[in-house]
């Protein structure tokens, strides 16, 4: 499959839960796509717009003890690994997407899986915290992430139990 036509699908396969929205939720969406078009793009600048300036990222995981650990990574070493030329394409199509709004503050929950062009790389679930700009705009100002390389359900993927 052409890679564009296997990103159209992963995009569309990752909003189809989002036609019959409010204008608010479409716009807290916003940044959250703008975010995996620029990591599918491997465009960096369109990436960076999606955040605020001060952004905190994490993935919750174990370390090999066995005991919980935060592991945190800057915005500009994200940056950098976006827009360094890479043969593969990033897809993370997202799923079971769940946001809460108080005022100017929005969180968004979902489950994601992540692929290098069609190859299953890891899964987990994507936590936003976001914030409404005096501009209107929302942004990303938290972003954390777990991630699993087993067990993973992935909608409509045959044989979707991914063990590696």
């Amino acid at each position: 499959m052409k890679k564009g036509a296997f990103t159209g699908i992963v995009i569309l396969l990752s909003w189809q839960g989002f036609s019959q929205t409010t204008a608010e939720t479409k716009g807290i969406m916003q940044p959250i796509r703008q975010l995996f078009e620029g990591m599918n793009l491997g465009d960096s600048g369109r990436v960076h717009s999606a955040f605020v300036n001060e952004v905190t990222f994490v993935t919750v995981a174990q370390n090999k003890s066995g005991k919980a650990a935060l592991i945190p990574e800057p915005l500009d070493r994200f940056l950098v690994a976006v827009g360094t030329p890479h043969t593969a394409t990033w897809n993370e199509p997202i799923w079971d997407v769940v946001i809460h709004v108080d005022g100017i503050f929005a969180q968004v929950w979902a489950k994601y899986a992540f692929y290098l062009d069609k190859k299953f790389s890891h899964c987990g679930v994507d936590a936003f915290h976001l914030i409404k700009g005096e501009d209107g705009q929302w942004r990303i100002f938290h972003l954390a992430d777990t991630r699993q390389r087993e067990g993973c359900v992935v909608p409509g993927v045959i044989g979707n139990q991914f063990n590696k």
